[in-house]
C-alpha cells in the first residue's frame, strides 16, 4: 500500500487516527462517530464493532473509554489490513493494545461462527453501522465501496442474530441506519433485544431525519422508547450543534434514557 492509496485522517480533534482507502472503498466520518456515542459505560468492558472497516467507530468507542477492549470484525482482507495499519499508528499507541481484529463474516452461524473466532455471550455492547443503501439504488462502480454499501436480502436479521448470540444477557446493542429500516430492525430485534430507544437524525430544523440510532438491550421486556429528535448542524445551517460536536469528538456519550 503506498500513500497515494490511502488517507491518515484525525478523530476526536486528533485524539486518534484511521487509515483509509483513499478513492474508492468506506470512508467512515460523523456516522462511525455518532455510534460509537451510544456507547455509555465506564467500567471494564468488552465491545464487538460488526463490520468494522478501517476501525473508526470501535477505535472511537476506545478512544473515549479507557476501560473498554474492542474487537473490531470485518470479512473484507483489505479493510482488515487497514485496520491494521491504523493500530500500528504512533498517534494509536495509547489504545492498541485494548483493540483486536478479526477477519470474519458476521453472517455465520452456530459451530461455523464459533470456529471463526465469534463465540458465544462474550461481549457486554455489540456496535454495528451495517450497509444501508437499497438493491434500487444506484450501485457504485467501486467494488469495495458497493460491498460496504450495498443491503443484502434479510440484512438486519442476519447482523442482529450475531450480535444476539455473540452478547452477554444484559448487553447493549447499539446500531445506525436509514430511517426506512427501522421496521426491519424492530422485527430483527424480535424477543433478542427489548427496551429498544429511537433516535432520528435530522441534518437541519425543518429537514426530514436521514439516520437513525438505535439500542436495545438483550433479554429485556420493555417497551419502545422515542426519543427527541437530534439535529446536526445549529442555527447557521452548517457548524454542528453542540452537543452533536460533543459526540462527534468524544467528549460526551449519547447515553440510554432507560435499562
Amino acid at each position: 500500500m503506498t500513500s497515494s492509496d490511502h488517507t491518515i485522517d484525525a478523530f476526536h480533534r486528533g485524539r486518534f487516527h484511521l487509515v483509509q482507502p483513499k478513492g474508492g472503498g468506506h470512508r467512515s466520518g460523523v456516522d462511525a462517530m455518532l455510534l460509537a456515542s451510544l456507547v455509555a459505560d465506564d467500567q471494564l468492558i468488552r465491545v464487538a464493532d460488526l463490520g468494522s472497516g478501517a476501525g473508526a467507530a470501535g477505535l472511537a468507542v476506545a478512544s473515549r473509554l479507557p476501560e473498554a477492549r474492542v474487537l473490531l470484525i470485518e470479512r473484507s482482507p483489505l479493510m482488515v489490513d487497514y485496520a491494521y495499519r491504523t493500530l500500528n499508528l504512533a498517534e494509536n499507541a495509547f489504545l492498541a493494545n485494548r483493540v483486536d481484529v478479526l477477519e470474519a463474516d458476521v453472517s455465520l452461524t452456530g459451530k461455523a461462527r464459533v470456529a471463526a473466532g465469534l463465540e458465544d455471550e462474550v461481549f457486554d455492547h455489540v456496535i454495528m453501522n451495517p450497509p444501508f443503501n437499497d438493491a434500487g439504488d444506484r450501485r457504485t462502480p467501486d467494488a469495495l465501496k458497493a460491498e460496504a454499501h450495498a443491503m443484502t436480502e434479510n440484512l438486519f436479521e442476519v447482523w442482529i442474530r450475531t450480535a444476539g448470540a455473540i452478547m452477554k444477557p444484559g448487553g447493549q446493542l447499539s446500531l445506525i441506519a436509514r430511517p426506512q429500516s427501522i421496521a426491519e430492525i424492530i422485527a430483527a430485534c424480535g424477543r433478542r433485544f427489548g427496551g429498544i430507544e429511537i433516535t432520528s437524525l435530522h441534518p437541519r430544523a425543518g429537514e426530514n431525519a436521514t439516520r437513525i440510532l438505535v439500542t436495545a438491550i438483550k433479554g429485556s421486556r420493555a417497551r419502545l422508547n422515542l426519543r427527541a429528535p437530534l439535529v446536526i448542524h445549529g442555527g447557521d445551517g452548517h457548524t454542528f450543534a453542540s452537543d452533536v460536536d460533543d459526540f462527534n469528538n468524544g467528549r460526551a456519550a449519547y447515553a440510554r434514557k432507560t435499562r
